[in-house]
């Protein structure tokens, strides 16, 4: 990886999902615009803020697919990024891990 990109892997879970009260949504309904979760697998040597196995979230709309060894990633910039969750983070009783 070059510069400031990072390789991230989509969670899958685009099928159908539940709602918090347990109603079932199916794949086909229309949902409005939604940031989706993803796996670092590799970052540039300019990359400051996330690391190799952090969980990402980003904006599928601004997103350039690559293919590897039949396996699809998605390849961004750093700064498109918008929260990150890893485990590195929890140092205190009242962190979430989550930063934005």
């Amino acid at each position: 990886m070059l510069h400031d990109r990072v390789l991230v892997r989509h969670e899958a879970g685009e099928g159908e999902r539940r709602s918090g009260g347990g109603i079932l949504i199916p794949a086909t309904a229309a949902v409005g615009r939604r940031l989706a979760w993803a796996e670092v697998v590799a970052v540039g040597q300019n990359v400051r803020t996330v690391e190799v196995g952090d969980r990402v979230l980003y904006d599928p709309e601004d997103r350039a697919e690559v293919e590897v060894r039949g396996v699809a990633y998605v390849l961004m910039r750093e700064r498109d990024l918008h929260a990150v969750a890893s485990e590195r983070l929890k140092g205190t009783d009242d962190s979430t891990g989550l930063y934005l």
